[in-house]
């Protein structure tokens, strides 16, 4: 039968809604939204996870798997909140004054002695920044201003290792920390509407990310799945010592210009491009959490330039994939130096947060 669940049901649990949610997403809108009515907060480059405060707390990722095995000296904050509560947030590691999401990653380990261990060394923080339950009571469909001034009066009573993201309705201000809050591990800014309800699994914030351009020698590709055409290009820099660094790939190209771009490369074929002094980065040997995919590639002669558009930083390489902008045959390729990246500078993390 469909209906209320009867008091029975309710005394099984401490929330008024069931684990796992699936949290409130974002897109990416160039320019971002401005004017009445709009709201602004840093994005912060960890895990998105659901807090659930209660007698049996839970930490759940986006996709709802737990995530108390891997972080268990969080457990305490969870212990702070009232039962009943439910928080939307990040967790992060903090490291040098700002969060660090290679370090981040490496405390997804199947070892419980390991997890033990870097629970210790890194250990991992909270950043709240909505509200969707407290006391048991539903918060889903009350204005993002309702909730967020909820949130800040629960945190007058919650401490480290929980912080709360700041927010602005000042544009001027989000332009401000969208450029001297990158350095803290803010990766832009998520928009909101003040009035705006949480909605499960949609898209209605508004993500503001950084996009910067850099020219790339092309070190070797990947062949498509089909076979007969290129699946991504292998992107490199140079350093002062001539070592051609690994630096990520790039794959946005027509399904004509693939199959092109494979019959050019096969001319350049090489038996190694990437590497240097030992230190040099190279694909296929990146982590351990490769699948064996990272080490499929072709090296081809390094001389062909590329300029892309990436958005992040992760470890000396592009985190995600870039964007093709042009090809540059203009610029000889030992031009293409790790000197172009840009290394935000601004306030640490703990100058951000509170």
């Amino acid at each position: 039968r469909v209906g209320r669940p009867g008091p029975y049901a309710r005394l099984m649990t401490d929330w008024p809604f069931a684990s796992p949610i699936k949290p409130l997403k974002a897109r990416v809108r160039e320019p971002p939204p401005r004017g009445e009515g709009w709201v602004y907060e840093p994005k912060w480059d960890g895990f998105r996870a659901v807090a659930w405060g209660g007698r049996e707390p839970k930490l759940e990722s986006r996709n709802g798997k737990p995530l108390l095995r891997y972080f268990p000296e969080v457990l305490p904050a969870l212990g702070q909140l009232p039962v009943g509560t439910v928080i939307d947030g990040e967790i992060v590691v903090v490291v040098d004054d700002a969060t660090q999401f290679d370090q981040l990653q490496s405390r997804i380990h199947p070892a419980t002695s390991r997890i033990e261990l870097l629970s210790n060394e890194i250990p991992a923080e909270l950043v709240a920044f909505d509200l969707l339950a407290i006391g048991a009571g539903d918060r889903r469909a009350a204005p993002w201003s309702d909730r967020r001034a909820q949130l800040e009066r629960l945190f007058e009573d919650l401490e480290f290792p929980w912080h709360l993201t700041p927010v602005t309705r000042d544009y001027a201000e989000a332009e401000r920390w969208f450029s001297e809050y990158e350095g803290a591990g803010c990766d832009g800014i998520i928009c909101k509407l003040d009035d705006g309800d949480y909605v499960e699994d949609r898209r209605v914030w508004i993500k503001w990310k950084h996009r910067r351009d850099c020219d790339c020698v092309v070190g070797g590709y990947r062949v498509h799945k089909d076979g007969d055409k290129i699946g991504s290009i292998l992107l490199g820099l140079f350093d002062d010592a001539g070592g051609f660094h690994f630096m990520g790939h790039c794959s946005g190209f027509s399904n004509h210009d693939r199959v092109e771009l494979l019959a050019q490369f096969e001319q350049i074929r090489s038996d190694a491009s990437f590497g240097g002094d030992g230190t040099v980065r190279v694909p296929g040997a990146q982590s351990r959490w490769s699948t064996g995919k990272e080490a499929d590639w072709i090296p081809v002669t390094p001389g062909v330039v590329v300029e892309i558009s990436y958005d992040q930083l992760e470890a000396g390489r592009f985190r995600h994939a870039t964007r093709f902008e042009r090809w540059r045959p203009d610029k000889p390729a030992e031009e293409c130096t790790l000197d172009q990246l840009e290394r935000p500078e601004g306030a640490g993390f703990s100058e951000v947060v509170s």
